[in-house]
Order: structure tokens, then sequence, then C-alpha cells
């Protein structure tokens, strides 16, 4: 009563307005919104590589106190994983002063943080493949920022750079040998998403998980009308192909993790590639509406792609395949009998 007397004569107090109200959730997007969800650009897209590879002779090197292997490669300009096979060393590659160690000569690219197998590829029109026999690259084919790798000479190596990048030609195997991002010492792989909403950025490694996938279980319903091995004109086919209607769902065969979600393999068309344990990997082309994103962790089962026409299919069909490590196997030997 005492406040309401201090109030002049003639005027009110200004209303308190209501407290606003909390925004509504927003509802978790359908399925048909998912797929509508812009594809990131691939890792090897966001990192450019120059073809800056510096080339060293063949030397020899007597080890010094306290030098390392690593420490040795990077004197000399060569590869530490170079050195440990010219020299046959293994595990924890200790080198002992005196030690007289031959360094392979050749031409050495440095891997940048992000940059990929792919990327490097393209920069120096090889195919990913030459570069990881050169360097006895092995799963689960992640680079390390700081190594440096050996680069194949190729004497009809295009020049310009546009014309290297135009030499290349992108594959399942490049994919899921040279499609991770290089990353720091030490630094562990990504977690997986589990929504396709959480994109990881480009620069985040992802790796299969490690549970062994179980039995497999069929992509979708349908009948094979191409089957694995070569075709009728000579031309192999790393998979099989299944008739089925337009926008079918296309179900992942086992849990694992998204690797690959796009259509960079022109002959494909929408593609998802998921690895599994055990050095397993399943591939699913032709697809009109992409569910997942890469590095999202999947269930069996899950619908991960709606099925189409795309890439050079001529009739609406899906193009499936199971790899145990780099080798196509047949899927029909892998999924259940019908």
């Amino acid at each position: 009563m005492v406040l309401a007397g201090c109030v002049p004569a003639g005027r009110r107090s200004a209303p308190v307005p209501p407290p606003a109200a909390a925004p509504a959730p927003k509802p978790a997007p359908t399925p048909d919104e998912v797929a509508q969800l812009p594809a990131p650009a691939p890792a090897w897209e966001t990192r450019p590589v120059d073809a800056d590879a510096k080339t060293i002779a063949a030397q020899r090197y007597v080890v010094r106190k306290g030098d390392t292997l690593r420490g040795i490669a990077d004197r000399t300009g060569s590869a530490s994983e170079a050195i440990a096979r010219a020299n046959g060393l293994s595990a924890p590659f200790v080198v002992r002063s005196g030690q007289t160690l031959s360094i392979p000569g050749g031409r050495y690219h440095l891997v940048r943080p992000g940059q990929t197998g792919i990327a490097i590829a393209r920069a120096y029109a090889l195919p990913w493949t030459r570069i990881v026999a050169a360097n006895a690259l092995v799963e689960p084919y992640i680079l390390r920022a700081g190594q440096r790798i050996l680069i194949p000479v190729d004497t009809a190596q295009p020049v310009s750079a546009a014309e290297r990048a135009a030499a290349f030609t992108l594959d399942v195997d490049s994919i899921l040998t040279g499609g991770e991002p290089a990353v720091a010492a030490n630094q562990p792989p990504a977690r997986p998403v589990a929504s396709p909403r959480r994109v990881l950025p480009a620069t985040a490694a992802v790796v299969a998980p490690a549970a062994l996938p179980g039995r497999f279980i069929w992509p979708v319903d349908g009948r094979v009308i191409r089957r694995f091995g070569p075709g009728a004109s000579g031309e192999r086919n790393d998979g099989i192909k299944i008739a089925v209607p337009l926008d079918t769902p296309i179900r992942a065969v086992a849990d694992g993790t998204v690797a690959y979600v796009g259509d960079g393999i022109a002959a494909l068309g929408g593609l998802v590639i998921v690895k599994h344990g055990g050095g397993w990997t399943s591939v699913y082309g032709h697809a009109a509406k992409l569910s997942v994103q890469r590095g999202q962790a999947v269930t069996k089962g899950q619908t991960i792609a709606l099925s189409g026409e795309t890439g050079y299919a001529d009739r609406p069909e899906l193009h499936f395949e199971l790899r145990r490590g780099r080798t196509p196997v047949d899927p029909t030997t892998q999924l259940p009998r019908r």
C-alpha cells in the first residue's frame, strides 16, 4: 500500500508483459526430409593438394647418437616407413649409433593435415592403388600428417593441374583405401554419430567398427538380374544387381559405420558405402535418395537409401557389393538362401 501511494495521480504503472513462451522443440526429421539433406563435400575435395613432392637420391646414412627413424627421415627427405623396409627394421624401429642405413631414393610427398590419398593421387594423376602398392600401405589406410609417401614416377604424367585431375578415376577401392583424411600423430579416429543431422567434419577420419558383423541380411527383396563376376561381354561385375521398384527402402545388411555418401562414381550414381567389422564393407549403388551421412552409425535392417535408376542403370535396380578387405566377394555366398 505504501508503494501504491507513491504512484502520481492519473498515471498507471505499465503492465508487466507475460514471459515469452519457450520455442517448441523441432520435431525429428522424417525419412523423406532426411533424404533431402545435402551431402557435404567429400573429404578429398576440402583439402587441395599441390604436386610438390621432393626428389632425393639414394644414399647411405650413418646413425648418430640420439637419432630416431623419424628424425632420419626428416633429415634425408625420405619416408620412415621406406627406410624401415629397405633395412629390414621392425617395430619399435630402434636404430643404433654407428649403424649404416640405406636411404631409398625417389619422389616423396609430405602429407599435410586433412589431405587424403585420393586428393594426393589426383594431384599426381596416378591411380591411388599404385601409391598404395609403392608404400605397402595396409588397413585402415589412414595417413598421418607429417608422413612422407613415395610417389611412383610416370613418364606419361599430364603436365597441368587440370589435366592431372581429369586423368584421375574414382572407384570403390580408392574410396576405401584413400578416402580418409590424414590425422595428427596419436589423434584417435572420430566416434560415429547417431543422427544424419550431425555431420562429421571432412577432417575427421572414420574407421570401421571393431565388432564382427555377424550374419548379413538382404538389402532389398527383389530378383537378381545380374550376377557376380564376368558378364557376357567380358566386363567384370564386382557385385550383383537386384531389380526393385523405384523408392524401395534399401537396408543396411549389418551394423556398421557409413564411410561414403554421394555420387562421385558416375557408373553407380547415388552411392552409400558402409564399413563393418572384420574387414567387411558393403556397397549400395543406383540409389535415388540417400538417407545417411558419412560417419553415421547404422544398424542391421536400417533404411539407408531409397532405390532408383541413377548412374548407368537402365532400370530401377540396386547395385550391391560385399568386400572383404579390398577383395570383392560374391554376395550370394554370404547372404541367406531364399
